[in-house]
């Protein structure tokens, strides 16, 4: 049975990035699906475009996602588009949808939750205050000071080397304006942007970043955004010490707050261990497909 797929008008559009979506509907005009393309018009990443497809349980094995995917690949085709990626749970219906309509699985996520009630205060508070010469912690909540503005922004390309393994993310490049319009995009769904840095004392330049944010209402659980030390200071422990710092201020500032989330890919060995490390326990896996255009 062949659904109606109309296209929908986005208001979702960043500094970085625009939406395109789809609604799938059936005889009686009742709702039963939806696609979202995100094509991200950054330099470096724009041959790409990322899809999220749902489908009501219900509808499923009718088609109906097979038409959204078909809309949604053609559009990134006629935006000269070079691959789609999307995520799926691990065994989940979308895994088995993307392996057979001819994506390929290009990284593995894994996903971790930290319970705060469970947090080991005093073993955190031996992390943090233990020395490590030449570095000390800053951080801030929100928009970065203007002082540090400029070294931040810099500090980003600590994330280039991130582990992707097939994924052809491209590169995303940093400026100061780019830095504060992420945090004004938390700022203004009402969330909270906490970031910790670790700062090179010689110089005053940042050497490595951690980012939280956490609800507005400071409740339920909050969701670690990155960590990442710049190559030429790596081997200090600067990326344990900034999370431990992280989780210290969320756990003192948030008596409410469950839990914090991370996720780190399968080869990113080095962060899974500072994870494991810290206590936090894993929840689930997804993976993440390319379909090559």
């Amino acid at each position: 049975m062949s659904s109606r797929i109309t296209p929908l008008t986005d208001p979702a559009h960043g500094a970085n990035s625009r939406r395109l979506a789809w609604l799938a509907s059936d005889a009686d005009s009742t709702p039963v699906g939806t696609a979202f393309l995100r094509l991200f018009d950054s330099p470096g990443q724009q041959h790409l475009a990322e899809l999220t497809l749902q489908v009501h349980p219900a509808e499923r094995r009718r088609h109906v996602g097979s038409q959204l995917l078909e809309a949604a690949v053609a559009a990134a085709r006629a935006d000269a588009r070079r691959c789609v990626v999307a995520q799926a749970e691990a065994g989940a219906p979308g895994d088995r949808f993307l392996v057979a309509r001819g994506f390929r699985q290009v990284l593995t996520l894994r996903f971790s939750r930290l319970p705060l009630a469970d947090v080991d205060t005093t073993a955190l508070a031996g992390i943090v205050e233990r020395p490590h010469p030449g570095y000390r912690l800053m951080s801030w909540h929100g928009t970065v000071p203007d002082g540090l503005a400029e070294s931040f922004a810099a500090s980003r390309r600590a994330m280039d080397d991130v582990p992707m393994d097939d994924t052809d993310y491209g590169t995303v490049t940093w400026d100061v304006d780019r830095v504060r319009a992420a945090a004004k995009a938390v700022e203004q769904r009402g969330d909270d942007l906490h970031t910790v840095v670790a700062v090179d004392a010689s110089d005053g330049s940042v050497a490595g970043f951690t980012e939280l944010v956490v609800p507005g209402d400071g409740r339920g659980d909050g969701q670690h955004y990155g960590t990442a030390v710049l190559p030429e200071h790596r081997g200090h422990g600067l990326g344990r010490w900034m999370k431990a710092e992280s989780i210290r201020h969320a756990h003192g500032r948030c008596p409410d707050l469950g839990g914090l989330l991370t996720d780190t890919a399968d080869g990113n060995t080095h962060m899974r261990r500072i994870n494991d490390s810290l206590g936090y326990l894993p929840t689930h896996t997804t993976h993440q497909y390319q379909l090559d255009l």
